[in-house]
């Protein structure tokens, strides 16, 4: 992998990782596009690394909100007083909500890194999960705001979240899918994946980082710095854009490039892995 290869990969990460569009699905396109074999172990360590560069950006664009409630969580520890305070629950939300991606995410890396790596898996979940979405939209009633977020919700969406270990279907689309289902309005539910994807993606890109040295640091680190600009003004953008407009919007792109990548995958133009 060279330079140029980290900063095209490095803009598809960044851009890609919050948006309902699967980023491990456009990573796949993009890796097979540069030449580079979609299933190699070291290609898909890289990938997960790079992800940290976009939860290094949510970290910083959410600093007040993550540091109050680190603060309320731990002060609720030690302090019985604090436990109904609504940051200190918060807390407990992301850490519930993160644990079935974790339990599943370990139980099922050989399949992950097996068969789930072919892009006929992508162009599916792409075509698939874009059903999901639109029932979302339709049947979620979105009368609650993030004070009214319950840790069945956190569970709920956590549980969604492992769907999205399919490439092609979207973390964030299944996480936000989920909180839709469940009467989260969509800034609420955007939100809370958002702080979800923290602890996931961070354990995945640490985990992973033992198979990253066969691409050397120079690209590792390049693309992780470009995710992390790029995903800076992604998630800018989103939380603007969710506020007024359906999650909907992007099944036509979704359904479209997963027809144009069966197609590409038909004729031969493509390779599945």
């Amino acid at each position: 992998m060279n330079y140029f290869d980290a900063i095209v990969l490095g803009i598809v990460e960044g851009l890609t990782e919050f948006l309902p569009v699967s980023s491990t699905g456009h990573l796949m396109i993009a890796e097979k596009a540069l030449g580079l074999p979609v299933d190699d172990r070291a290609v898909g360590a890289y990938t997960a690394v790079i992800q940290m560069g976009a939860i290094a950006a949510v970290l910083v664009y959410f600093w007040h909100d993550i540091s109050r409630i680190a603060k309320a969580w731990i002060a609720g520890l030690t302090q019985p007083q604090r436990r109904a305070h609504a940051d200190h629950k918060m807390g407990w939300y992301v850490i519930a909500g993160s644990i079935p991606i974790g339990v599943v995410g370990f139980l099922a890396q050989d399949v992950i890194t097996g068969p789930f790596k072919s892009l006929w898996v992508v162009a599916a979940g792409l075509v698939l999960w874009s059903i999901v979405l639109i029932y979302a939209e339709r049947v979620g009633r979105q009368d609650r705001g993030e004070g009214g977020l319950n840790l069945a919700d956190a569970v709920g969406m956590g549980l969604m979240q492992c769907v999205a270990l399919v490439p092609g279907v979207s973390r964030s689309g299944a996480t936000v899918s989920a909180g839709l289902m469940r009467g989260l309005d969509r800034v609420a539910a955007t939100r809370m994946a958002f702080f979800l994807g923290i602890p996931s993606l961070t354990a995945a890109g640490l985990y992973e980082l033992k198979d990253v040295s066969g691409i050397g640091a120079g690209p590792a680190i390049l693309g992780t710095v470009v995710s992390f600009v790029v995903a800076y003004a992604s998630v800018a953008w989103l939380l603007k854009f969710v506020a007024h407009h359906s999650f909907a919007k992007f099944v036509p792109y979704r359904l479209a490039l997963g027809a144009l990548l069966v197609g590409l995958l038909v004729t031969g133009a493509l390779a599945p892995r």
